[in-house]
């Protein structure tokens, strides 16, 4: 009986959530993987939808985040709220990134905004490595991604159309490059 107690002791002195936590995971192989991470309490009742070009693949609203793993090379990141926000990306293989989501005060409802994390913003890494390390990420069903991706997919299509004839020149989006990968030493 003191053998359990102790055991109980140790997990709530050393903090049940770790226990549950994923932490960064490296992407499976030929794979990168990209963090969309809210730390912010603002907006935290609207949901961010999440794109990559074509293809919706998650949402989730409050402090929380969603990985990403996709294939290297070039992708369209983009997230819907009152307004749309798009990220072009450049990825390597083996690579994991960290998109910062903020909202930020809009008309109606919040706006979204997409900054990919520098590898050297040490404050910005620390908040995500702590909310990373305390939760699970969000996870989103392949049923209801199938789903999500009928539903929208008129959505989807003017949104792209409307980023290709009007946005993607006028507006300054921002990148995510290659080289802003998180070493993985950095990210313990």
């Amino acid at each position: 009986m003191k053998t359990k107690a102790y055991l109980i002791l140790l997990a709530l002195v050393c903090g049940i959530p770790s226990l549950f936590s994923q932490g960064f995971q490296p992407p499976s192989a030929g794979k990168a993987v990209v963090y969309f991470i809210r730390t912010e309490f603002l907006g935290c009742g609207n949901n961010f939808e999440y794109f990559d070009n074509d293809k919706y693949f998650g949402d989730f609203s409050g402090i929380n985040y969603l990985r990403y793993e996709c294939d290297p090379g070039n992708h369209l990141f983009w997230a819907a709220s009152e307004n749309k926000e798009f990220i072009t990306a450049n990825l390597k293989e083996g690579g994991i990134y960290i998109v910062n989501v903020f909202a930020i005060y809009g008309f109606s409802k919040y706006h979204v905004q997409l900054n990919p994390l520098p590898p050297d913003n040490k404050s910005l890494l620390q908040q995500s490595k702590s909310l990373v390390n305390s939760k699970t990420p969000v996870s989103i069903s392949p049923e209801r991604i199938e789903k999500m991706n009928a539903k929208k997919k008129k959505f989807i299509n003017e949104m792209l159309e409307k980023y290709n004839k009007e946005w993607k020149d006028k507006k300054n989006f921002n990148n995510l490059s290659a080289d802003m990968a998180i070493p993985v030493e950095a990210l313990r």
